[in-house]
């Protein structure tokens, strides 16, 4: 057998976490055009606040990443990411239901909080042996970048079919996919 050959088990838990990353970065994503086209329709919007809302995701998930990690390896992955994502959900069903810049605001910083990043990186380097790591970190990147291109068009044909709330309710279901986590056929971590 090939050792550089990707087991049954490491390509299902390349593609399984590859899915939930790439979700949840579809609908984070999907909405950056949409707030920036349509941001100022919000009550007391103004483009710096535009901007925080924005810019609030990433600050809040840089805060929280390396906490979060220390505490995947405290309590395991799986559930780290589920309630990550369960975070994520939560913070896109704020942003969706408001019709402030500050509860946008508020979601996108709840979403940001959510930081499951580190924890996804370090189950799949946990579930790949050593010379296939690589290999899935790569299926990682690559997936990263497919959805930011899927997204930056999606979002404002969805905004144009169906408006601007169906984008950010968008976000929210595909930040929701716990299922994916739970049928990765991963072992507890």
């Amino acid at each position: 057998m090939n050792d550089y050959k990707m087991t049954p088990g490491e390509r299902r838990a390349t593609w399984g976490l590859g899915t939930v990353f790439s979700l949840r970065m579809l609908g984070m994503f999907m909405v950056l055009p949409v707030l920036t086209t349509y941001g100022m329709a919000l009550q007391g919007a103004s483009e710096a606040l535009i901007g925080i809302a924005i810019g609030i995701y990433g600050l809040t998930q840089a805060v929280f990443q390396i906490p979060f990690g220390l505490l995947s390896d405290r309590i395991g992955r799986k559930p780290l990411i589920v309630g990550g994502l369960a975070v994520f959900a939560a913070g896109s069903v704020i942003a969706a239901l408001s019709d402030s810049i500050w509860g946008i605001i508020l979601g996108r910083a709840l979403q940001g909080s959510g930081a499951i990043a580190a924890a996804v990186m370090a189950l799949l380097s946990d579930l790949t042996r050593e010379q296939n790591r690589t290999k899935a970190m790569a299926f990682i990147g690559v997936s990263f970048g497919i959805t930011f291109a899927i997204a930056m068009v999606l979002g404002p044909i969805i905004t144009h079919k169906l408006g601007a709330a169906r984008a950010v309710l968008d976000d929210r279901y595909s930040g929701n996919n716990r299922h994916c986590v739970d049928h990765l056929g991963c072992a507890q971590q």
